[in-house]
């Protein structure tokens, strides 16, 4: 049995630089509030624990004065600045510039269809904290559809600009805005649908490098946290490829009757998949 970590798998930039702020504070400090998980993954979440990273919710955020808390890669809305400044708390600022980007031009897009009585749409996961963060850039207004089933949220006789949450498949995401042209049309609308392709390009990459290493290994093991959206995308893109994927968030969860002498396994995971993670779980399997 060969064992093979993709090599594309783990942390993106964003994630990267988050991490790191948060030991560099920590190792000068010991001590650092984070709002919200700083990545989607427990294990990692609770390595950095250890180290003293605190993780907050928005309650506990609002009773805290004078101390330093950390954006994560995700994104804030401008509520969440606005109560840093009422309560005297530098933020170390920590959002992805790729999210930091889409903020900019959702908060312009959402000004011009104001002005249009038009409406501003979000394909990604309801809730999630960068959607949040994203809707935020409207006033709370934006229209968040998560699959072809919620179009109906839409009024396709008006205007309509999209947008995606950056972790979102563009696969996906073409089938959405093709539906949503086919009904504007259908409503009798003869405005052009405005399409933002704005999912993350390293994202993307990743998506089609999954694809083909999948399809040149026998059994595909996905790390990936429960709560990761990212992850679950590319778990389903890697199981479309190979039926023998399976989804494990940790070592424990690693089955020895999934594997065969003869197989060569892939392990790959999602953006919030640390590499240490996946280094531990291969040498794992390598004993089997």
């Amino acid at each position: 049995m060969t064992v093979e970590i993709d090599k594309n798998s783990g942390f993106c930039f964003g994630v990267v630089y988050a991490i790191k702020k948060a030991e560099e504070q920590l190792l000068q400090y010991n001590k650092l509030y984070c709002l919200g998980d700083i990545v989607h993954n427990n294990i990692e979440v609770e390595r950095l624990k250890q180290l003293g990273l605190i993780t907050i919710d928005y309650n506990e955020f609002k009773n805290l004065y004078n101390c330093k808390v950390l954006i994560r890669a995700h994104g804030e809305p401008p509520e969440t600045y606005k109560i840093a400044k009422e309560n005297n708390i530098t933020l170390l600022d920590a959002t992805c510039p790729v999210v930091l980007r889409l903020q900019h031009k959702i908060k312009l897009g959402f000004n011009e269809m104001n002005e249009n009585d038009g409406q501003v749409v979000i394909y990604g996961k309801q809730g999630h904290a960068e959607v949040n963060g994203l809707v935020g850039q409207t006033n709370g207004k934006a229209i968040v559809v998560g699959s072809l089933d919620e179009l109906d949220k839409i009024d396709f006789s008006k205007p309509v600009t999209i947008y995606a949450q950056t972790t979102q498949d563009f696969e996906s995401y073409k089938e959405i805005t093709n539906e949503i042209n086919k009904k504007m049309k259908a409503a009798g609308n003869q405005l052009v649908l405005q399409t933002h392709n704005s999912t993350c390009r390293q994202v993307s990459s990743r998506q089609n490098e999954l694809r083909k290493f999948c399809r040149n290994h026998d059994i595909i093991i996905f790390v990936s946290g429960k709560k990761s959206s990212n992850g679950k995308v590319l778990f389903n893109i890697c199981k479309k490829e190979n039926s023998r994927t399976f989804l494990v968030s940790e070592l424990i969860e690693v089955e020895k009757q999934w594997f065969k002498k003869s197989d060569n396994v892939g392990i790959c995971g999602a953006t919030s998949t640390p590499m240490w993670l996946m280094e531990q779980i291969a040498e794992e399997i390598k004993t089997i």
